[in-house]
This record gives structure tokens, C-alpha cells and sequence, in this order.
């Protein structure tokens, strides 16, 4: 049997932890193994916890008394550098969902989710992918489709159509939608998404789509 998703809990608002918790506690393919309610203690944790002890996912929330979860979104990812991290925010401002990203974070979604979406997108954003909330893609699709224009061959950054690819592959669609989206192969998208972990040389999309920030590639 396929073990369950870990995931880790940074969120303030107790009456809204317990409604993860409750989410969570019902799917067998999904386990909340720990839960805080600061940026500060959560991060006490990990720096004294064994390697094993660590989640598969962590959980964010952007408003958090102390340390804001912008703030400390880079740590988390300076001290689980493997674990993924899911901001799950009331706020749609396009400078925190930018901010997010371009610190590391591998999905934005908004806590008016579903359940349903909510553990569809830990599983997506466990496994490798990017969840982006859908009324929210639309600032970085935005972003990606300003500068792509600049992208060239010949300096060796991104084609216009690898942008397009990854703006796909940032708003959450796997190999499998784009082709469709893009009428290609799925040889040809396999080929693009190499091409485009190697220019920027990441190992994953996630890495990629933060790495693109960072770089300039659209801005943020």
C-alpha cells in the first residue's frame, strides 16, 4: 500500500486548523503529521528534528502574528530544501502571489478551495507539480506572456514556445493537457520541458518556475 502524503501545518487561526486536520483525517492517502501556529516555533522544529521526521508537504499560510509567511517562506526552503511548500492564503494580491513564487513556493491556493480542491493540489504539489489557484494563474500566465517577446535562441534563454510551455506547466496542467492545449506531441512537450530544466538548470518544474522569477524571466 502506497504510503500517505506527510504534511505539515503553519497556520494561526486554530478553528481553521482543525478543519485541515478534519479534511485530512478522512482521506487514507493523506496524513497531517504535525501542525503550528507560528513561522518561528514551526521552524524551531525542523532545525531540531531528524531528516525522517520531516513532511512530504508543507502547509503556509501568508498571515501569521511575528514572522509573516512571505518572510519565512525562504527559510523553510533553506531548511527542507526537498519538501515543497503550498501557501494556503486569503489574500489574492498579485504582489503576494508573485513574492510567493518567486521565493520558492510550488502552489497558491485561496482557503475559499474546496476540500476537494484543497487535496487535489497537495497531491499534485507532492508530487513534483505546481497548483496555482484558478483565480489567481492568470498573474503569472500575465507575467509569462510579457516577456516572452525578449526570449531568444541564440542567448540561450527560453523560445517563446518553451515560455509558453512553462506558463502551462506554472498554471498546474501536466504534459498531457499541454499537448492537447498546444496541439503537440507529447514527444514534443517531454522535449521542451527538458530543454527548459536545462537552460534554467533546475531538476523540477517547481524550481523552474521560481528559478524564472528570480532570473527575470517575468517579473515579480
Amino acid at each position: 500500500m502506497k504510503k500517505p502524503i506527510r504534511v505539515m501545518l503553519v497556520e494561526d487561526s486554530r478553528d481553521y486548523r482543525e478543519v485541515i486536520e478534519l479534511a485530512l483525517m478522512r482521506d487514507p492517502g493523506l496524513e497531517l503529521i504535525s501542525q503550528f501556529g507560528t513561522a518561528e516555533i514551526a521552524l524551531r522544529e525542523i532545525q531540531n528534528a531528524d531528516p525522517s521526521d520531516l513532511p512530504d508537504l508543507l502547509l503556509l499560510d501568508l498571515q501569521l502574528p511575528g514572522m509573516g509567511g512571505l518572510d519565512s517562506l525562504p527559510w523553510f526552503r533553506k531548511y527542507m530544501p526537498e519538501v515543497p511548500v503550498m501557501v494556503l492564503t486569503q489574500s489574492e494580491a498579485e504582489a503576494d502571489v508573485m513574492k510567493a513564487i518567486s521565493n520558492g513556493a510550488a502552489g497558491y491556493l485561496l482557503k475559499s478551495s474546496t476540500v476537494e480542491q484543497l487535496k487535489d493540489a497537495i497531491r499534485m504539489v507532492a508530487n513534483g507539480g505546481v497548483s496555482l489557484d484558478s483565480g489567481i494563474a492568470k498573474y503569472v500566465l500575465d507575467a509569462f506572456k510579457g516577456k516572452k517577446s525578449q526570449s531568444t535562441e541564440e542567448d540561450g534563454s527560453l523560445t517563446a514556445r518553451e515560455m509558453e510551455v512553462l506558463a502551462l506547466v506554472a498554471e498546474g496542467f501536466v504534459k498531457k493537457e499541454i499537448c492537447k492545449k498546444l496541439n503537440i506531441s507529447y514527444n514534443t512537450v517531454d522535449i521542451h520541458v527538458r530543454h527548459i530544466y536545462e537552460k534554467l538548470e533546475v531538476q523540477n518544474a517547481p524550481a523552474a518556475v521560481s528559478k524564472a522569477y528570480r532570473t527575470g524571466l517575468f517579473p515579480s
